[in-house]
């Protein structure tokens, strides 16, 4: 039946063509013969008859019919070739990639095929499937990480919850679970709150509010609040920060960017450890250094720092989730900033991060 229809409307089609090219071909020649014969008679100062004019009518009319008919032909067989097999091999690719095979790759006609413009839409059609076969992928592996992630979190508080369901638990084992309970719901709680936040930065639903403060006294703020775990840790803070840096930004967003690149400075520092804190102004930019004296990143590692879930160092994998520097490098994009780390195993890591400043003639 879909045959019989697709035979109708190409015989429909070239019906069309041919009438077109008719139509046109007759009035071309026409007005040419009828130039040609007005031209002639008036220079040769010949008059033509009735008959003459009939017969050469008719002759003009099988050439127009048998010249429409081959150029009805010959575009035919140019569409078919030119035009209809590129669209085929488009659709049946755009199909595959419908269903979800972004592996698909359309080959390139030759170079004849060009000046329609087929070749364009198929490069385009090409990075179209790559980009979402890495979105696929990030997709799917995200969606690996967080029920892994869940999942965690969720059997210790099970665990935990059973133990302390039997009669005769001590208090001291009672107060050690229901801890551990607490510090379960309190890293998915996190979690949660992370991935929403990721979510709402990829999707640019968090729009900055830009305002002018200064950067130096936001950066005391902000470490003065890890102040407990650096004493704890017996951590020696070294800060350097000019004076009246200002920048035009978003306050709320470079906040947490602070908050993860402390966090980790001193989850990674050992006790007696150092942590530093730099901040400088440089031509038209504001340069944050956080640096810590901390296990430091092997090159594999800092080569995918920044993206969701990854943790390089494996043993301090229960104090975070993987999503902090993910989120530092969104905000840092988004806030038009750029961010990159320098780090040796063993030695520590140093975290850069460029913000734009605000010129003093300009606050």
């Amino acid at each position: 039946m879909i045959n019989q229809t697709e035979k109708k409307k190409r015989l429909l089609a070239g019906i069309q063509r041919y009438v077109v090219f008719f139509l046109l071909m007759a009035f071309v020649i026409t007005c040419c013969m009828t130039l040609f014969i007005t031209l002639l008679g008036n220079a040769m100062n010949v008059t033509f008859t009735e008959s003459n004019i009939r017969q050469a009518a008719v002759l003009t009319f099988a050439n127009v019919l048998w010249l429409s008919l081959l150029c009805t032909i010959i575009d035919g067989i140019r569409r078919r070739y030119m035009v209809e097999r590129p669209v085929k091999r488009i659709i049946s690719a755009a199909e595959k990639i419908m269903n979800g095979e972004f592996s698909t790759k359309i080959e390139p006609f030759p170079g004849i095929y060009d000046t329609d413009g087929f070749n364009t839409i198929i490069r385009y059609i090409n990075k179209m499937a790559e980009e979402l076969s890495g979105t696929e992928t990030l997709r799917t592996d995200f969606i690996a990480n967080v029920s892994h992630e869940l999942k965690t979190p969720l059997a210790v508080m099970q665990n935990y919850g059973t133990m302390l369901q039997a009669p005769e638990l001590p208090e001291e084992r009672r107060l050690e679970y229901a801890k551990a309970i607490t510090e379960s719901s309190r890293r998915l709680a996190d979690l949660i709150t992370n991935i929403l936040k990721l979510s709402k930065l990829e999707n640019q639903q968090i729009y900055p509010n830009k305002q002018t403060y200064n950067l130096g006294e936001q950066l005391c703020e902000c470490l003065l609040t890890f102040e407990n775990v650096w004493e704890k840790k017996n951590i020696e803070i070294d800060t350097d920060i000019e004076e009246e840096v200002f920048v035009e930004s978003d306050a709320e967003l470079l906040m947490l960017v602070w908050n993860n690149l402390f966090s980790n400075a001193m989850k990674f520092t050992e006790p007696r450890g150092t942590v530093s804190l730099n901040l400088r102004s440089n031509g038209e930019w504001a340069v944050v250094q956080v640096s810590d004296t901390g296990c430091g990143i092997s090159p594999e590692v800092g080569a995918h720092i920044f993206e969701k879930f990854y943790q390089g160092d494996t043993s301090h994998a229960t104090q975070g989730n993987g999503l902090g520097l993910a989120l530092v490098k969104r905000v840092v994009d988004i806030v038009g900033g750029d961010i990159a780390v320098r780090s040796e195993v063993g030695k520590g890591s140093t975290f850069t991060v460029k913000i734009r400043r605000k010129d003093d003639g300009e606050i």
